[in-house]
């Protein structure tokens, strides 16, 4: 049960509210730091979104989660229905964005976590590894997988 999104509502495109402890259980899942306004975001986005829908088609366990820093509810839900993926978000001004920002250490955008439904580390900055091994989906699911205690 992903207790470290205990009480979190999360949004998808069609503005649908998702508990989240429900929608993550048994869940691998990647915090997706990211915002409208970051140039290198805007060029992250459209690599991660194509990971996931070829990732979706033989591991449905795994879920991304935006976690944005726009600046207004408007910029994030624009930014997120126009550019990325079949994924889900927390909404604008929820407390839970900075504590996640803290809670992994997010210094810089876009930055990634792969993290298991207890919100444990698996990996620490899947936005390189995604950047530089995605197009080999399986290849880096398994690497990933190794990693899992």
């Amino acid at each position: 049960m992903p207790q470290f999104l205990k009480g979190v509502t999360l949004e998808n495109r069609e503005g649908d509210e998702l508990p989240a402890e429900e929608h993550l259980k048994g869940k691998i899942i990647g915090l997706y730091f990211s915002a409208s306004w970051c140039p290198p975001c805007r060029a992250f986005t459209p690599k991660l979104k194509e990971f996931f829908e070829e990732i979706k088609k033989t591991h449905p366990e795994f879920e991304i989660i935006f976690v944005s820093r726009d600046r207004n509810s408007s910029d994030l839900v624009t930014y997120f229905k126009e550019h990325q993926g079949e994924w889900t978000y927390i909404p604008f001004g929820s407390d839970k964005i900075m504590s996640l920002m803290q809670k992994y250490e997010v210094k810089t955008i876009p930055a990634m976590r792969i993290v298991n439904d207890q919100g444990e580390v698996i990996v620490q900055d899947a936005r390189t590894e995604i950047q530089n091994k995605g197009e080999n989906v399986e290849g880096l699911w398994a690497e990933w997988m190794a990693l899992i205690k």
